[in-house]
């Protein structure tokens, strides 16, 4: 299974990077493992635009698993988190809009199925209810959680985010903390010493690591038994790009190859190429390459980094060497100008589909809309243009070649376009 996700074939909701998870939710999301809290956040972005209007969802499960970030046919795996989701219990505890403390409780999922490599679920009315409301909520970045290797970690994340502009998460007596974790009712962690080992410093560890927060636990006292626990909450301006990009892109790079490839670790490798830019890094690279035999590499690369270590007289090579990256530069523009037209294009051509059809009345727009579904035969695709009609990006190959047809000259340039 590839490990990329075809964007083009992500619609309303999924294109976004982050969803709104209801603090309420958030807080009484039971004992999820690392998958099924993933999967979770997913299935909740997917369905959000709709929570309300629709009484299920769907997605496809290649598109899910890829989402979560689960490259693997095992679909064993996916239906027994579904069924986990369908198991666990969220629980809400928060003021109504009348003022008055409100208590609820329902399934996470009120049924899911897979059937023909997708994904239906449904929220019961009561929880979807909460999961919109736009009054408390925080964004949990996907991007950011794909990073994630543990649930508590995750679950620790989500609880701490929207504190951010705060700076605290305020005090929160032990007993519910243990909750968030999912680690109620186990005796083994009522002991602090053990949830501090096992839960605390682990998961503060991977947050700090890994988000784009950074947060530092704070302890509370009665005699000499831990109480309370907060979390004091900055900032990670070192990762602060995954807001908008997990990474990838980075990842993908021969700069970062390298830097990996001669031991140094993924998070200062990222720093110095978002610091420093590709070609200064790679700069230093081809100069500590031509230094010969040192004592420690990664030390050496970051002084000549840090105080711009520079060659007296570049070599043949390392001409040669700039002169292939400057044409592979070239190429990527080349390429990336390419891609820009065509999706310009792409634009252009359901604007002239979406002015045509305004113009035609509607019985001819019942009929075409009827003639164009008798040509598709995936269900994917029609259900695709029944939700979005002519917008359907899923169909947007087959409704220019259908408008094409039936309108010839529609996006000739000085046409429809």
């Amino acid at each position: 299974m590839p490990d990329t996700i075809d964007h083009d074939r992500l619609s309303g909701a999924l294109r976004r990077s982050s969803v709104k998870k209801n603090v309420a939710a958030i807080h009484v999301s039971g004992k999820l493992t690392l998958l099924q809290r993933k999967l979770s956040n997913v299935l909740l972005l997917n369905a959000y635009d709709d929570l309300i209007s629709r009484p299920s969802h769907s997605i496809d499960a290649r598109t899910l698993c890829l989402m979560i970030g689960y490259n693997s046919n095992d679909m064993e795996t996916l239906k027994a988190s579904l069924r986990s989701l369908a198991e666990t219990v969220a629980e809400w505890d928060m003021l109504g809009e009348d003022g008055k403390q409100e208590w609820g409780v329902s399934a996470m999922l009120s049924f899911a199925k897979l059937k023909g490599g997708v994904c239906e679920y449904a929220y019961s009315p009561a929880l979807a209810e909460k999961l919109h409301d736009p009054k408390v909520f925080a964004l949990i970045n996907l991007n950011i959680q794909r990073r994630f290797t543990s649930g508590h970690g995750l679950a620790l994340y989500e609880n701490c985010y929207r504190f951010v502009r705060t700076g605290s998460t305020g005090w929160w007596p032990l007993e519910l903390f243990r909750r968030l974790m999912g680690v109620d009712g186990s005796a083994y962690y009522e002991t602090f010493k053990h949830l501090n080992a096992k839960i605390i410093k682990p998961a503060v560890a991977e947050v700090n690591r890994t988000s784009n927060i950074e947060i530092e636990p704070e302890f509370r006292k009665k005699g000499r038994s831990v109480t309370d626990i907060r979390f004091l909450i900055r900032e990670n301006k070192q990762l602060a790009m995954f807001d908008i990009d997990d990474g990838a892109a980075l990842r993908g790079s021969s700069v970062y190859r390298q830097l990996v490839g001669q031991g140094v670790g993924d998070r200062l490798a990222r720093q110095w190429i978002s610091e420093h830019g590709e070609d200064y890094v790679r700069e230093k690279l081809d100069y500590v390459a031509r230094q010969g035999k040192v004592e420690s590499r990664v030390k050496y690369l970051s002084a000549a980094i840090v105080h711009d270590y520079r060659a007296p007289e570049p070599s043949a090579e390392a001409v040669a060497a700039a002169a292939a990256r400057a044409s592979a530069e070239a190429e990527k523009t080349r390429e990336e100008e390419a891609r820009h037209a065509e999706r310009a294009q792409r634009k252009a051509r359901f604007a002239a589909v979406a002015a045509h059809v305004a113009r035609r009345n509607p019985t001819q727009r019942d009929a075409d809309r009827r003639l164009f579904l008798s040509r598709l035969d995936d269900e994917l695709d029609r259900a695709d243009f029944l939700r979005h009609g002519w917008a359907s990006a899923l169909n947007a190959a087959a409704i220019f070649e259908f408008w094409e047809e039936m309108a010839p000259g529609l996006f000739d340039e000085g046409q429809g376009m």
